[in-house]
C-alpha cells in the first residue's frame, strides 16, 4: 500500500461521533443571551433596579397627590416610569454587571471561548432588552389597572421609543462598565441614574419652565426619552427627543466600540 493511500481519508467526515468542533454562531449567541438573563433575574440588586422601583414609583405617583399634573395624569407618569426603568436595566445595571465582570476576570475567560467579541456584547445586550420588554408589558399592565388607556398607534410607536432608547442607554452603560474600573462604575451608575432622573423629573414638575431650560432638558437621554415617549403612547413623534436618543446612542456606541476592554 502506497504512502498515499495509508494517510487518506477512508471515511466521510462525520462517520464517526464525537466530532469536536465550535457550535453555530447562533446558538452560541442564543446560549450567552440565556445565560446572561438568568444572572440579571436572579441579581436581588438588579431586581430592585428593574421591578421594585419603577412599580413602587407608578403606583405610589398614581394613587398618591404629587404635584398638579392635571385629571390625566396617569398619561404622563406611565411613560416617565417606563424610562426609568429602561433607564435603570440598559444603564445602571448592565454597566455595573459589566464592571465587576472585568474585575473578576469572568468577560476576559468568555474571550477565550469560541464565542466572537461581538456574541459577548450581543448576548447582554439581548438579555437586556428581554428584561426591558418584561418591564414594559408589567408597567403597562399596572398602568390600565390604574387608568391608562393607550391607542394601537400610542402602544407602537411607544414600543419603537422604548426600543431605541434601550439601545442609547445600553451603548451608555456599555461605555461606562467597559472603560472604568468596578468601584468607579458602581458609584457612577447610581450617581448618573439620579442625576438624570432628577432631571428628566424636571419637565413634569412644571409648566411654567422656561423655554430654553426644557429644551436643554430634552437633550438629556432620560429627558428625550420621558417626553419622546410621552408623546409616542399618545400617537404623536418627539422629533426633538428621537434625534437626541440617536446622537447620544451613536456617539456612545462608537467610544464603546473603541475604548471597550473585556479585562
Amino acid at each position: 500500500m502506497t504512502k498515499p493511500e495509508l494517510t487518506a481519508n477512508r471515511f466521510e467526515p462525520g462517520t464517526f461521533a464525537p466530532a469536536p468542533r465550535p457550535a453555530p454562531r447562533v446558538a452560541m449567541l442564543l446560549a450567552q443571551t440565556r445565560l446572561d438573563l438568568v444572572l440579571l433575574l436572579r441579581n436581588g440588586e438588579q431586581l430592585l433596579l428593574t421591578m421594585f422601583i419603577p412599580v413602587t414609583l407608578l403606583i405610589g405617583l398614581a394613587l398618591l397627590p404629587f404635584g398638579d399634573m392635571g385629571p390625566d395624569k396617569i398619561d404622563k407618569i406611565v411613560p416617565a416610569v417606563m424610562m426609568v426603568a429602561v433607564m435603570s436595566t440598559a444603564f445602571t445595571g448592565q454597566a455595573i454587571a459589566i464592571g465587576f465582570d472585568r474585575r473578576y476576570g469572568a468577560l476576559k475567560r468568555l474571550g477565550a471561548t469560541p464565542l466572537p467579541r461581538w456574541g459577548i456584547i450581543a448576548g447582554k445586550s439581548g438579555a437586556v432588552l428581554l428584561v426591558v420588554i418584561l418591564q414594559a408589558v408589567l408597567l403597562g399592565l399596572i398602568g390600565m389597572a390604574l387608568g391608562w388607556r393607550p391607542t394601537p398607534l400610542g402602544l407602537l410607536l411607544g414600543a419603537v421609543l422604548i426600543a431605541l432608547g434601550t439601545a442609547t442607554f445600553a451603548a451608555m452603560g456599555l461605555l461606562l462598565g467597559g472603560t472604568l474600573k468596578a468601584e468607579v462604575v458602581l458609584a457612577l451608575a447610581n450617581i448618573l441614574w439620579f442625576v438624570m432622573l432628577g432631571i428628566a423629573s424636571v419637565v413634569f414638575a412644571s409648566d411654567e419652565l422656561p423655554t430654553a431650560v426644557h429644551t436643554l432638558v430634552r437633550l438629556v437621554p432620560s429627558g428625550a426619552l420621558a417626553v419622546a415617549l410621552e408623546h409616542a403612547l399618545s400617537g404623536g413623534v418627539d422629533w426633538l427627543g428621537v434625534g437626541a436618543l440617536i446622537v447620544w446612542g451613536t456617539g456612545a456606541g462608537l467610544l464603546a466600540a473603541r475604548w471597550f476592554r473585556f479585562e
